[in-house]
């Protein structure tokens, strides 16, 4: 169970990395990164950030993680120098994939046939 101040936190650093994923970062070969959730530890040290990235093919979409896990700590610093002033611990910074739309298009496919 989340408290608000987590919530709180984790909505702000939802939106600023959002902005900082279109502005900031480039990728190639038309990939779309969408961040979808994130979950900040009760102490406020971790944050587990949940990507959601939109390309042609898988083998893209697994390497685009391992390349944001790569430039976790440059985007942790974008980050710090965005909301320094809301929160005085920059959380340290987990990237994942979320696979929940592939799981509710899965499911679609197994009901329609």
């Amino acid at each position: 169970m989340e408290t608000k101040r987590q919530q709180k936190i984790s909505k702000l650093i939802q939106k600023e990395l959002s902005e900082i994923f279109q502005r900031e970062i480039k990728t190639q070969g038309g990939i779309m990164i969408t961040v979808t959730k994130v979950n900040v530890t009760s102490d406020m040290s971790y944050a587990r950030v949940y990507l959601s990235v939109f390309g042609p093919d898988r083998e893209a979409k697994t390497n685009v993680v391992k390349e944001v896990n790569e430039m976790g700590r440059n985007i942790r610093r974008m980050l710090g120098e965005r909301i320094r002033f809301q929160i005085r611990v920059i959380p340290e910074l987990q990237f994942f994939e979320d696979d929940s739309l592939d799981y509710i298009e899965n499911i679609d496919n197994l009901l329609k046939s």
